[in-house]
């Protein structure tokens, strides 16, 4: 019982394409969950929807989502069944699809069999890339393990830990045996680890080099958990394309990012979501105050990175019950890019990060993933982050 593909008319819309700055007044058809150009549709659509002049976006990409993160607690993440991660993680993706998220990219986590069972349609879903359990050297952002105690929390469920070159290509391509879209290493310390500075670089050079060249030759790429500026160049001239975070960038090396052609993807939802929830949702104190430390500085390096010409992408990396602060990223990023960048970075650059090129973006071809708004979120930006007035259709779809 798979996730059939439908047709769809949208009539009426203003349409943003995922790049033209000019929205387009027409209709949008969709057959077989795919988009066609409307001089090829001979048959009226199985659904039509009247849009009254509201406003059709493709659907929207999280590049950076915790399918997997039930919690803060990472030992506890860990150390539980994969049944019961699994089925959280199925309800997140849910939450995720039911905003306007048709697709995400989870980059510590996942595995052949969420993915089997979303592909099945046993949940209702965005589309699914993951990397598996990102990779930490021992005492590294993955690495759960408070500094004074010692204790098994190896499951794997969203981060290992694996140290030496031999051992992470083993690593790396035992990920891709098992359909893995990218790789994800930790290369600087991070909010939720405890035992980690988040300045300092973590893998050795020819550790990196050796996931990346893992990576390449499958045709993929590996996405880093980076902060400052140390860790970006550390993984940048190293052979990662993607930069996750990236709160403490300087120039020169949002310089470094762009003429080595890497994306960033901000996260600006996590830091806030903590600063304002840390308490009620029990973060740790080493936890709140490594957040402070990044927390201002998130907006400062999207500007950055614009200016040095860095295509900006969109991620949320919120856990546990913070996960329904996923809009608000929007609201954070509209507030540094304005509306059409904010939209593109959540459509088309994260479809180019993907490298999937019928993603976020309406045309003929692209998949039939949109997201309708009763307005126009160009002159009224908060329906971006009001779950009300929208409607979501996954492959031709009604959500």
């Amino acid at each position: 019982m798979g996730q059939q593909p439908a047709s769809l008319t949208i009539t009426n819309a203003r349409i943003f394409d995922g790049s033209s700055a000019e929205l387009t007044e027409g209709d949008v058809h969709i057959v077989d969950g795919v988009i066609v150009d409307p001089g090829t549709v001979e048959d009226r659509a199985a659904t039509t929807i009247d849009a009254r002049g509201g406003t059709v976006v493709p659907g929207l990409i999280d590049a950076h989502c915790h399918a997997y993160g039930i919690g803060l607690d990472m030992v506890g993440i860990e150390s539980s069944p994969l049944s019961y991660v699994a089925l959280k993680a199925a309800q997140r993706l849910n939450n995720a699809l039911c905003r306007g998220f048709t697709t995400v990219r989870d980059v510590a986590g996942g595995d052949p069999g969420l993915a089997s069972a979303l592909d099945e349609g046993l949940v209702a879903a965005p589309r699914y890339f993951y990397t598996g359990p990102a990779l930490s050297q021992t005492g590294g952002h993955g690495d759960p393990r408070p500094g004074d105690r010692d204790l098994c929390a190896g499951h794997s469920h969203m981060t290992e830990v694996v140290d030496g070159v031999d051992a992470v290509r083993t690593a790396v391509r035992d990920r891709f045996r098992r359909g893995a879209h990218a790789i994800k290493i930790m290369t600087s310390g991070g909010v939720v680890s405890l035992t980690d500075p988040i300045h300092r670089p973590q893998y050795s050079v020819d550790e990196v080099r050796a996931i990346t060249d893992e990576a390449a030759r499958r045709g993929s790429y590996v996405a880093a958990h980076a902060y400052s500026p140390e860790a970006i160049e550390h993984s940048v001239v190293n052979g990662v394309r993607s930069i996750e975070h990236g709160n403490l960038l300087d120039e020169p090396t949002a310089r470094l990012m762009a003429d080595h052609g890497a994306f960033l993807v901000p996260t600006l939802a996590a830091y806030d979501a903590m600063d304002r929830r840390g308490d009620a949702v029990g973060l740790n104190p080493i936890s709140k105050a490594k957040n402070r430390e990044v927390l201002d500085s998130g907006k400062h390096a999207i500007e950055l990175a614009r200016a040095a010409g860095v295509r900006v992408g969109f991620g949320t990396d919120l856990m546990g019950d913070l996960e329904d602060d996923q809009l608000v990223g929007l609201r954070l990023q509209v507030e540094v890019l304005g509306v059409l960048d904010a939209l593109r970075s959540a459509t088309s650059v994260n479809a180019q990060l993907l490298g999937r090129d019928d993603l976020g973006r309406i045309g003929a071809g692209a998949a039939g993933d949109l997201l309708l708004f009763d307005g126009d979120p160009f002159a009224d930006a908060s329906l971006l982050w009001n779950e009300k007035g929208r409607t979501v259709i996954r492959a031709g779809a009604v959500v």
